[in-house]
Formats: C-alpha cells, structure tokens, sequence
C-alpha cells in the first residue's frame, strides 16, 4: 500500500487538506495526518482538527509522497519547520512525489527543488515563485512535484495525485461516488 504524509500545522486551508484526505482514503491509500504541534490544530477557518500522529514520530519513516496544504499562516509555518525541508529533501532525492497547493508550492521554492520546473499556485503568491515556470492550469505535475492552485482545485488536485498513485481506473471508481467533475 502507497503510503502518503501530510503535514498539519496551525493556520492550513481546511478544504485542500480534508478534501484530498478524503478522496485518497476513498482510493485506499494510506494517509497519515502529522501534526507540527502537539493537540487540536486550528485551521484558517477556526476549524480544529486532530491530526493521526505527531510529526516528530512519523518524520524519519519512508513515504511515497508528501502533500503540503496551503493557507497563508499555515504555509508560514510549514517553511519555518526544519523538519518540513529534511522530509521534503529526503523525499525529492528518491524520486518520490513532493506535491503542494494554494500557497504551499512556495515552501517548495524555499526549500530550491523547483527551480526550473512548471508550477501553479494560489495567485497571490505567485511573485514569490521568481525561478519557476508558472502556468495557470488548476493542476500542474512536472516529473515528481505535483501543484494545483487552491480551495476550488483540491478535489481535481487529489484525483490527479489517486491517479499518478494507481492509474485512471481508481480514479473512476472512486468518483463514482464521489461525482466530481474531473
């Protein structure tokens, strides 16, 4: 089974976080809610979440993929987290999926893995991303990072990464219940 972290940390967008959950654990992939702080996490919309583990416990196990929600604070507090480089690093080098939406594919740019490569963001954070290609589409995947543009993207965001994971066919199935345009 494919085994997918995402990091929660104050501030995050609710509906890129929680509606991506969704559809992967509806595909059958394991995904792993790490918290960046101990307890409920506050998303932007005041919305408290408890996440499935903290990251400090999960931070040196293997993933075939890293999500990072956006949310203008909770992005902040995911550049800020050294552990968020180390696994995205990590990550990166293995050819693994390093995915991002909203304002998050801006950690991304710190940390220097997409320099050179086709990204799309949330627009007002775009004149952060100076050494990347932008693109408007609402889903963008260049070799292994993966980038989509906000709240309104973050189904069609989770069955493009569904169907990088397990094929087109997984991705049908689950949105015969899901009923999604994609």
């Amino acid at each position: 089974m494919k085994k997918i972290l995402m990091p929660i940390a104050p501030g995050f967008e609710e509906i890129e976080a929680l509606a991506v959950v969704d559809i992967l654990r509806r595909a059958g992939l394991e995904v792993i809610m790490a918290g960046t702080v101990d307890g409920a996490i506050e998303g932007r919309s005041k919305i408290r979440v408890l996440t499935d583990v903290s990251l400090i416990s999960v931070k040196d196990e293997e993933f075939d993929m890293i999500i990072l929600p956006g949310g203008t604070v909770g992005t902040e507090n995911l550049k800020k987290d050294v552990r968020i480089k180390e696994i995205v690093e990590r990550l990166y080098k293995k050819g693994k999926f390093v995915t991002a939406i909203c304002a998050a594919p801006t950690v991304l740019s710190a940390i220097g893995i997409t320099a050179g490569k086709t990204v799309t963001s949330y627009p007002g954070v775009r004149n952060i991303l100076q050494k990347e290609k932008l693109s408007d589409e609402r889903v963008v995947v260049d070799g292994n990072i993966v980038t989509s543009q906000g709240p309104g993207t973050a189904i069609e965001f989770a069955f493009k990464l569904v169907e990088l994971l397990l094929g087109k066919e997984k991705v049908n199935e689950v949105n015969k219940g899901v009923l999604a345009r994609i």
